[in-house]
């Protein structure tokens, strides 16, 4: 169901589901970029990288997503990944830095 754009649809309730799936994992998506990536100003490369694979996935498994709600969805999920991501990455770049005490 990740990989194709039948099951997204913002008009009904079951499509909310899907949809939520999605937008969940790009939040689970900017917790990884805080521990992987660690540079806000790298986030949005590797968010747009990563959703330009997805799309790549998508096109060889089901064809070219067509549908408005799977392209809304998709880039609403870019968008909160990219900023949640570069937010996480901020706070932990700006952390203090433990020191030895003796």
């Amino acid at each position: 169901r990740i990989f194709t754009a039948k099951y997204l649809d913002i008009w009904s309730a079951m499509g909310w589901i899907d949809n939520a799936a999605v937008l969940m994992s790009s939040f689970i998506g900017s917790l990884l970029l805080a521990i992987i990536v660690e540079k806000s100003k790298k986030c949005l490369d590797f968010s747009v990288t990563l959703f330009l694979i997805h799309i790549i996935l998508c096109s060889i498994y089901g064809g070219f997503p067509s549908t408005w709600d799977w392209w809304i969805v998709h880039i609403l999920g870019m968008i909160m990944m990219v900023v949640l991501g570069e937010y996480f990455c901020s706070k932990k770049e700006m952390s203090d830095i433990p020191l030895l005490v003796l």
